[in-house]
């Protein structure tokens, strides 16, 4: 007889920050994706990333969580040429606009794992590899019941902190008070960070008004950027 503590069904899964919507990709992302994966897009593999080897080069190598559409990413990489940039999104509408901006740029700084973050930290970063982490309009998942989907929680950032260089940063950025007010919390209750600036930080010159959030904006809704260092 099998034991029931020992079936799948009794294993905990871990929660997702996430849900695979079934977004519609247009033309231009279906090319991209078919022609320009082999070169951007990464398997996700469970063994750390040779981060050289996967850039042809020496250099400091940012994790960007959740890109969306890849319109801040394209503008960062663009400005920040001596950076590598590694980039997780689940939706492959997503991953083919970026893919898109990249052509478009002449960018070859960037690659893409198209898979859960939270994996790839746990199994593709070495310690000390990061330096540093993007997480920008992550689900705010509004609800009080879901809130314990949110990306941003104790157990994920000390997951993240081991793979922080000193002196990396973690830059988030939301939308949503409530969700800017736990960041600020989870992230100023780490040993190991402290934060840059006394509260919630001015938006870094670096990160772009996305069209999504100057809509935003004009509407009167605010925006709140955090930004800590490892020590």
């Amino acid at each position: 007889m099998s034991d029931p503590e020992n079936t799948p069904e009794s294993v905990p899964r871990p929660i997702r920050s996430f849900v695979r919507r079934a977004g519609r990709t247009t033309t231009g992302q279906a090319r991209a994706l078919q022609e320009l994966a082999p070169r951007f897009v990464l398997p996700y593999q469970p063994q750390p990333l040779d981060l050289a080897r996967t850039f042809g080069r020496e250099a400091p190598t940012i994790l960007e969580i959740g890109f969306g559409m890849g319109e801040a990413t394209a503008h960062i990489a663009a400005l920040m040429p001596e950076r590598n940039f590694l980039c997780c999104e689940v939706h492959a509408p997503g991953v083919g606009a970026l893919l898109m901006r990249l052509e478009d740029r002449g960018l070859a700084n960037v690659r893409i794992v198209a898979h859960d973050a939270v994996e790839v930290i746990d199994h593709m970063l070495a310690p000390a590899s990061l330096a540093g982490v993007h997480i920008f309009f992550p689900d705010p998942w509004h609800k009080a019941r879901h809130n314990k989907r949110r990306l941003v929680q104790p157990p994920f950032v000390a997951k993240l902190l081991p793979r922080l260089a000193p002196g990396a940063t973690i830059h988030c950025a939301t939308d949503w008070e409530p969700y800017a007010q736990q960041m600020l919390e989870v992230l100023g209750a780490q040993p190991g960070l402290v934060n840059t600036a006394e509260g919630f930080a001015p938006r870094p010159a670096y990160r772009p008004l996305t069209k999504f959030e100057n809509r935003g904006l004009k509407l009167g809704h605010g925006v709140w950027d955090v930004v800590f260092r490892r020590i």
